[in-house]
């Protein structure tokens, strides 16, 4: 029972994590640190928005669907560490283990989808009822860049109040197998 819950909860914190780093350091200078937001919010943006442009056409582009190299130790040492305090509370230090490999396979899916998202190549994950809910999850995030921060699980956004199902107005949306539409219901 101790694991599953202590996998839940490191999911969830997780998801927690993406979240603060995609609003506060991807999307804006945090601290004077402003790396994580010029790749992201003014290069990766800029190429990919929600039209048409939303999938990779230029090759050149490719470098900047991933994060550099090293972000993925990195935020992923930095998770872990943040857990080392629960461990010492409750004197479990398989927590600190559980949310190091919850934090290593979720950022591993994160860049996964994210590559699939803006590279459709038909993969047999691309084919998933949950991918095309979370292609169109990330489609409105390209279109509303305060909205839908979550590209792996979109429980952060549901729970801090930026989840986006539906486009506010109708827009020339980007299309493909893939991708659900996510203009406005009609009235």
């Amino acid at each position: 029972m101790f694991f599953i819950t202590a996998l839940v909860l490191s999911i969830i914190y997780v998801s927690l994590v993406e979240w603060s780093l995609h609003r506060f350091v991807m999307h804006k200078p945090f601290l004077g640190f402003s790396y994580p937001f010029e790749a992201h919010a003014k290069k990766h943006h800029r190429i990919f928005r929600a039209d048409d442009s939303y999938h990779l056409k230029r090759e050149e582009d490719k470098r900047t669907i991933p994060m550099a190299w090293w972000n993925g130790p990195v935020l992923i040492f930095a998770t872990t560490l943040t857990s080392i305090p629960v461990g010492l509370l409750i004197g479990r230090w398989s927590v600190v283990t559980i949310v190091g490999i919850v934090c290593a396979a979720y950022y591993c899916a994160y860049e996964y989808l994210h590559w699939c998202m803006h590279l459709p190549r038909k993969r047999l994950v691309e084919r998933s009822g949950i991918f095309f809910r979370l292609n169109g999850h990330h489609l409105l995030h390209h279109r509303y860049m305060n909205r839908n921060f979550n590209v792996v699980l979109p429980l952060a956004d549901a729970l801090l109040g930026t989840l986006l199902l539906r486009s506010k107005v109708r827009f020339a949306q980007a299309a493909g197998p893939s991708l659900p539409d996510v203009q406005p219901l009609p009235r």
